[in-house]
């Protein structure tokens, strides 16, 4: 445990000297899908919220810069990005090589799988859908839209699906999931944990299945933001191994077993943590002499 308590707060001292020796800007622009509880969405209010929101406002704060937090849709939010009318997509983005080929992720901070979600009084299956028997609502450019078209269906499949009508694409999850409570499709797939966000005290909506993809969301950024990558990216690990992390997940995340990736995105990174730190070091010595 001492071992353990020591490596974490070696972790948070490298990270916290790497932001230091990046020149923060005094704010940044963050972009968001607005509809995407329980990561990014608008409350009643018209404020933004959500445990995306907070953790970023948490690195912010911690860092001495602002964040603006600003809602764009969602299949023009890359382009957004590289426009640069945004600094950042913190919206619970899955990290795939299409997205990697334009822009740069930050280290992962959260790993979904794809459910199924349909009516409590339906009698559709597993098998039904597999088949692209059932009408599919989907969220448009989502990572879930992208995988029906890449690893389940196929591109080919996928495309004679949208023409038959079988599956439905809609700007957001939330409007798919109208459809679904009004009959207009059989059944709907997104992020799990987003479903069970969204039919938690909603008894006529369950879960049919969880498809086990292991998606990893990141924060999204411009290429040529080196500086911004060291501070999200050093800014994640300190959330996540602070009294933060814990409490966004007691408010925000619905789900019986939560999973925990912080041993393992520590792991992962903790050589590049190291290596960053030691160039730091090397540079700062050099410029001294």
């Amino acid at each position: 445990m001492a071992k353990m308590l020591y490596r974490v707060f070696a972790l948070i001292t490298m990270s916290a000297l790497l932001i230091a020796g990046c020149s923060a800007a005094e704010s940044y622009i963050v972009g968001i899908d607005g509809d995407y509880p329980p990561y990014t969405y608008i409350d009643e209010n018209g404020v933004a919220v959500g445990f995306d929101v907070e953790s970023i406002q948490w690195i912010a704060e911690q860092n001495g810069f602002e964040v603006e937090i600003v809602p764009v849709a969602w299949d023009g939010i890359i382009p957004a990005l590289l426009q640069n009318k945004i600094d950042m997509v913190y919206s619970g983005m899955t990290i795939t090589p299409s997205r990697a080929a334009q822009v740069t992720f930050s280290i992962p901070y959260w790993i979904v799988d794809q459910g199924v979600v349909v009516r409590e009084d339906s009698y559709v299956t597993m098998e039904q859908f597999e088949a692209g028997e059932l009408i599919i609502g989907v969220q448009r450019s989502c990572s879930a839209d992208q995988f029906l078209e890449s690893d389940y269906f196929g591109a080919e499949k996928y495309d004679q699906l949208l023409l038959s009508g079988n599956i439905k694409l809609y700007d957001t999850f939330p409007q798919s999931m109208v459809a679904l409570g009004q009959g207009l499709v059989e059944a709907v797939i997104f992020d799990d944990v987003n479903i069970r966000s969204y039919i938690q005290n909603k008894p006529s909506l369950v879960i049919l299945d969880v498809i086990p993809t292991g998606e990893e969301y990141g924060v999204a950024m411009r290429n040529e933001d080196t500086e911004l990558h060291e501070i999200i990216n050093a800014g994640i690990i300190e959330l996540m191994v602070s009294d933060k992390w814990d409490e966004l997940l007691s408010k925000f995340i619905i789900e019986e077993d939560v999973v925990e990736i912080v041993d393992e995105t520590v792991d992962e990174f903790e050589d590049e943590i190291v290596d960053e730190f030691e160039d730091e070091i090397v540079d700062e010595f050099e410029d001294d002499s």
